[in-house]
This record gives C-alpha cells, sequence and structure tokens, in this order.
C-alpha cells in the first residue's frame, strides 16, 4: 500500500491582502454597501478630527457621477479639523491598522482600518489613488498627497506630492476618492445616515451635495460634549498577553501590588490588600520575574475577584441630556421631548453608559410601533436593527401602560458609548444582548416613558376640561334666556357671571396649573 504526500507551498498575508481578498468583512460587498461605507468613514473621521479636539465642526461631503464611466462615484468630503501631520499622511491613508485610536477611550472608528478599505476598494475598481489635501493649525504649509497601497506588503505608494505655503489660517482635511458605486441605490441610506449623525451631533455643520441631492444642516448649539481621557483596563478584563504588554512598560523593581495599584482601573489600597489576602499571591513578587504560570494564576484570580470598584467613565464622552435633546428636536421636530443619560456601568471590565430619548408628536409620522433610532458612540446604526438588543426591549415594553396607543407618532433614540461595544458581528451594526447593556436601556426607556405618561395625562386632563368647557358654553344662551325670564336680570349680565362662575370652576379643577406644567414639559 502506498502513501501519497502531498506538498504545498506555504505563505503569509499581509493585513492589507488579507482584507483586500475578504473587504466583505468592512462592509465592501457592493457597489451600493461600499458608497454607503466609503462616505460613512469619512464622515465619522472628520467628526473625530474636530469634536475630540474642541473644534465645532463644519464638514462638506460633496458627490459626483464620473463624466467618463457613470459607474464610479467621485465622493469629496472636506473638514476643519485638526488635520493630517504630513509625514504621517502616506500611513493613515496607505497602510492598515496604523491609526490614532488604539488607546484605551471612547472614538467613532477602532481600527484604523475603515478609510483604508475604502483605498482597496476604489484600486480593484477603478485603480485610482486617494487624493488627500491636509494641514494642521501650527503648521505654515499646506501638502498634497495621491496616495496608493502596496497590498502585499501593507506599505503606502506616494503617487504624487505637492507642498504649498499657507496663504490664509487655516487648518483641516479634504479627501477625494472615486470608486465603483450606485448612487441611485445608495442615495436614500446616504441621505438618512447623515441626517441621523447631524441628530446625534447637533453642534456640526453638515452640507452634503450630490446630483440630485443637496441638504444642509446647520448646527443648532455651540456646545461640543465633554471629549474622552485616556483611561486604564480594568481587572474583569485581562488575560495572559494584557498583563505581558503592561509588565513590559514596568521597571525591574515594580512589585505586583505597585503594578495592580497603576496599571489598572477599579483598584485602590484597601481593595488590593483585600484582593491579595483572596487570592494568596504574594504583593512583593517582583513582576518582571512572573513565569507564565504565574500570568495565568494572577489573571484568572483578577477575573475571578467579585469586589473590584466599577470603572469610571473619563474614557467616554456621552452627549448628554441637553445635546441629546437638542439633536432631537432640530431632526424629528416633536411635540415632546424627554431624555436621560444613565450613570456609568460596566460589562466585563469595560465601561458604558446609555441614552436614551422619547419624541413624541410634532412631525413624526403615526406608526404602528415606536420607530427606533441606535447610536452607538455616536455613530448611527442603519442595517440589522431586527437583532439589535434595543428593539428587543423596545419591543418588550408594554406602551400602553404608558398611556401610548398605537398607532402613534413615537420615537425612541438610544445611544450607547464605550471603549468596547459588544457588537454581534464585524458588520458593526447590531449591539448583542448582554444582560447589563439590555437592563441599563430597559431602565432608561422606562424612565422616558414615565415622563411621557406624565405629559399625556396633562394633555388628557386639558381635553377633557376644554370638552366640558364649550359643552356648557354650547348651552349657555338657553340658560341666560330662561333666567332672563325668571329674575328679569339682562341676558348680558347673566352671561357674564355664568361666564366667571365657569372660569373659576375651570381654574379650580387645575387648568391653569395643568397648562402651565405641560407648557413646561413640551418643548
Amino acid at each position: 500500500m502506498s502513501s501519497v504526500i502531498l506538498r504545498s507551498d506555504f505563505k503569509g498575508l499581509s493585513p492589507a491582502e488579507f482584507f483586500y481578498r475578504n473587504r466583505e468583512i468592512a462592509g465592501f460587498s457592493n457597489p451600493v454597501r461600499a458608497l454607503y461605507q466609503t462616505i460613512r468613514e469619512l464622515l465619522e473621521n472628520s467628526l473625530d478630527a474636530t469634536e475630540l479636539y474642541g473644534i465645532l465642526p463644519t464638514i462638506e461631503i460633496d458627490i459626483k457621477i464620473d463624466e467618463e464611466h457613470s459607474d464610479r462615484v467621485i465622493i469629496t468630503v472636506k473638514d476643519n479639523g485638526i488635520g493630517v501631520p504630513i509625514e504621517h499622511v502616506p500611513y493613515v491613508f496607505g497602510s492598515v491598522f496604523y491609526g490614532s485610536k488604539y488607546d484605551l477611550k471612547q472614538s467613532r472608528g477602532i481600527f484604523g482600518l475603515g478609510i483604508k478599505m475604502a483605498v482597496l476598494y476604489s484600486q480593484l475598481t477603478t485603480g485610482k489613488p486617494i487624493f488627500v489635501r491636509s494641514s494642521t493649525p501650527d503648521s505654515p504649509i499646506v501638502h498634497e498627497e495621491e496616495i496608493m497601497i502596496d497590498i502585499s506588503k501593507n506599505m503606502p505608494i506616494i503617487v504624487s506630492q505637492r507642498i504649498f505655503k499657507k496663504r490664509r489660517k487655516e487648518h483641516g482635511t479634504e479627501v477625494r476618492i472615486t470608486i465603483e458605486g450606485n448612487w441611485a441605490m445608495a442615495k436614500r441610506r446616504v441621505e438618512e445616515y447623515v441626517r441621523r449623525t447631524a441628530m446625534i451631533a447637533p453642534y456640526a455643520e453638515i452640507r452634503l451635495r450630490g446630483p440630485d441631492l443637496e441638504l444642509e444642516f446647520k448646527r443648532s448649539t455651540r456646545i461640543l460634549p465633554n471629549p474622552p481621557r485616556l483611561g486604564k483596563p480594568h481587572p474583569y478584563g485581562v488575560d495572559i498577553e494584557l498583563l505581558k504588554m503592561l509588565i513590559s512598560d514596568c521597571d525591574a523593581n515594580m512589585t505586583l501590588k505597585e503594578f495592580l495599584l497603576k496599571k489598572f482601573e477599579g483598584t485602590g489600597e484597601r481593595t488590593i490588600a483585600t484582593f491579595l489576602r483572596w487570592s494568596k499571591l504574594n504583593g512583593n513578587a517582583k513582576v518582571k520575574k512572573l513565569s507564565i504560570k504565574d500570568l495565568d494564576q494572577l489573571s484568572k484570580a483578577m477575573r475571578g475577584f467579585s469586589k473590584w470598584r466599577r470603572p469610571r467613565p473619563i474614557p467616554l464622552s456621552p452627549l448628554g441630556e441637553k445635546l441629546l435633546k437638542e439633536g432631537v428636536k432640530k431632526i424629528l421636530k416633536p411635540e415632546y421631548i424627554s431624555a436621560v443619560t444613565r450613570k456609568a456601568s460596566s460589562y466585563s471590565g469595560h465601561p458604558f453608559i446609555v441614552e436614551v430619548a422619547i419624541a413624541y408628536g410634532g412631525e413624526i409620522p403615526v406608526v404602528d410601533k415606536p420607530i427606533l433610532y441606535r447610536f452607538a458612540n455616536k455613530i448611527p446604526l442603519l442595517y440589522d436593527e431586527g437583532v439589535d438588543v434595543a428593539r428587543k426591549v423596545v419591543d418588550s415594553i408594554d406602551w400602553g401602560y404608558y398611556k401610548v396607543k398605537f398607532p402613534a407618532p413615537l420615537a425612541v433614540i438610544v445611544h450607547i458609548c464605550s471603549t468596547k461595544i459588544p457588537f454581534k458581528g464585524v458588520g458593526k451594526e447590531a449591539v448583542a444582548d448582554v444582560p447589563e447593556v439590555e437592563r441599563e436601556i430597559a431602565n432608561a426607556i422606562k424612565d422616558c416613558a414615565r415622563r411621557l405618561r406624565r405629559h399625556i395625562s396633562y394633555i388628557e386632563k386639558i381635553h377633557e376640561i376644554k370638552r366640558r368647557k364649550i359643552t356648557i358654553l354650547k348651552y349657555l344662551p338657553e340658560v341666560t334666556r330662561a333666567l332672563n325670564e325668571i329674575t328679569g336680570v339682562s341676558e348680558k349680565t347673566i352671561k357674564e357671571k355664568l361666564i366667571a362662575i365657569l372660569e373659576k370652576d375651570l381654574k379650580s379643577r387645575g387648568e391653569a396649573k395643568i397648562g402651565k406644567e405641560a407648557k413646561t414639559k413640551s418643548v
């Protein structure tokens, strides 16, 4: 019996080549989704380049159909952000996994992948480089570059580079890219995405121009949310590799006790002492001398200890109730709105904050179930709503208990911000059913719904009083005539007296109070 040995040639893939071969992972599966994804990535980068640095965003999005190729779309996005230093431009736009978003703090992007996927898709479908024009506030120059990606090496190729002296004080970045896209099919999705972005960023001014579309969302406030600050990992989220990376930055004499105090969130002298007694670990051991076995024991003990403090929300940047209401009011134009920002919570050691707003009436369409607007780290989520935890929670609410009878003009806005959003898949369009997150969303919605119930009760009582008044006034002429015949007093005098009595009675029933409260609780 003979055996056959099959030989294979083994080789590795660069990150750029991997995503080139598997572009569907990043949302570039077809011309419609790719066009939407490219605009999304560019817009999000522009917002992060402005608001994180205390700059009120002014962003222009221009979309044109290539005159020579009707299946190609030219996308230009310009912002007034912090700009990209000239030495970093080739790598920011031409090297997968190179970026500024790898610190432990909230940001719209995570991997530094999105814009590079757009460049790869452009190369794949049109063969054209990306054009970048940028300048930082302190730089005396403006630089322009055309960049492509060497897929096999995951390195940038600088096609051209030009440098100009600034003629005026300016800063920001302009990006132009040509891809294969279907504008007719993607238009509605792009328009909705930009509209929802304007809702979650009311401090931004966004202009969108397309072949048959022109939208402008002016900023309705000049207040920016507090920017996130750099955070530390929490003990609940550690593993052996994280411990090794943190230890590599320690000096040779750092002890385990010092390591736990300085490198982690949710620790303190008393907590560390309790942990060391509980785990029976030596707090004076030098962390540089810990073996893999020791690190395995340490990581398991840290995840198993139940008395760590919750992580602080310093790496997070929630919108806040005032800005959230401002954004919803600007886009949805409701009759009534309530909003709540929950206190920080955590799952698996990752801090998160849930914000919810409920909008009712006004220009909101009457629908059979609540309209849901989902956001994660200020990013609108448009796809996969049916499997999102927010949809599950909204559908589980007994809205009748809160006096909402469908069909009704009701919209629910859910925003989750975290250093690690628990997405269901690589598409990052649906949040998973994490119990802690689900509980916070449910509590926030119920809090807003209770306020809505009070508002609806006020409105119902006002309407009841008005109906009572109309009914009485309807029969007032007959009553005055009858009383005139009985008493001989003039009808005018009787009418004035009866109206005065009526007004006094209605006020005693709370009309004035209800009207005032309803007015203060509505938009």
